[in-house]
């Protein structure tokens, strides 16, 4: 099974509450953080929902 790096390359101060959750839910806190997550379709929606906070990669 494939997984996702997704690494936070924005804060959050100031954002909308429901995307600073998001980013807690993704297991990121801070800028330079990254976190290693299945590749499935709630992971995916999660990252479409911050596009513009998290950057993600494939990793085999």
């Amino acid at each position: 099974m494939s997984q996702l790096k997704v690494t936070q390359v924005r804060s959050g101060i100031g954002s909308k509450p429901k995307h600073r959750g998001t980013l807690r839910s993704l297991g990121l806190g801070r800028v330079g953080k990254s976190h290693l997550l299945p590749d499935t379709p709630d992971v995916r929606g999660q990252i479409a929902r911050i596009p513009h906070l998290v950057s993600f990669e494939e990793v085999d």
